[in-house]
């Protein structure tokens, strides 16, 4: 399957209810997400300050970004609309809301910026083309605002590969069988990270593209070199 074929958001929508039960399942899942979050060091607890949560999915990065940042006007923005049905159901201040929206679309959606913070966690893999809508997240930052993509990059390591195909193919994809009926979706997330970008090739995309003091800090456990946190800032 291609990215120009298999529609993310959709199958997102087939699967949103039985995510979180899957993700909560892998040690360090929502610690690795906190840990981004906390590696964006938002300042005085995000007082006065306005937060684009991009592909927010169920909201568990929403719930990372709301924990470094409770003072912050928080906006989560998904594609799936199945995926914020199960966000939009938890319990949340009034400085948290949600919008649908693909990343391609936020403009006809109604966000605009400037934000002081932008985390997209899971995103930029799932792109049919990331440099359009990495251009235009930089745009939606403040001058030095921060951007944190937490994404799986595993091609600048061998083991790293190893233990990703080993993991998904012992683990990820019969799970999301047995909880899902189907597990598409999980053969996708397998190829979609053994094709996107090692470490070093998206941190100069995220150049490329227009963000500066860009660089990146993987994640401690099994996911060590397969998960990372990339940093860059809007320039000044």
């Amino acid at each position: 399957m291609t990215r120009g074929v298999y529609d993310v958001p959709d199958a997102f929508d087939a699967g949103a209810g039985a995510y979180d039960g899957l993700v909560g399942a892998n040690p360090g899942y929502n610690e690795h997400l906190l840990l981004s979050a906390e590696r964006m060091q938002i300042p005085d607890q995000g007082r006065g300050l306005r937060l684009l949560d991009i592909g927010c999915g169920t909201g568990l990065s929403t719930a990372a970004l709301l924990k470094v940042a409770p003072q912050a006007e928080i906006i989560g923005v998904d594609g799936s609309a199945g995926m914020l049905a199960q966000a939009r159901a938890k319990q949340w201040p009034d400085s948290v809301r949600f919008v649908h929206s693909r990343a391609e679309g936020l403009a006809d959606a109604g966000i605009s910026g400037p934000f002081d913070g932008i985390l997209a966690a899971y995103l930029v893999r799932n792109l049919p083309d990331p440099d359009p809508v990495l251009q235009e997240l930089r745009a939606l930052l403040r001058p030095g605002g921060v951007f944190a993509a937490h994404e799986y990059s595993v091609r600048d390591s061998r083991l790293a590969g190893v233990i990703w195909n080993a993991v998904c193919a012992a683990i990820i994809i019969p799970a999301g069988r047995l909880r899902s009926g189907d597990a598409s979706l999980y053969r996708y997330l397998r190829t979609s990270v053994n094709r996107f970008d090692g470490a070093e090739a998206f941190r100069n995309r995220l150049q490329r593209n227009g963000f500066v003091d860009v660089h990146s800090l993987t994640v401690p456990g099994w996911q060590r070199n397969i998960v990372h946190t990339f940093l860059g800032r809007a320039p000044r």
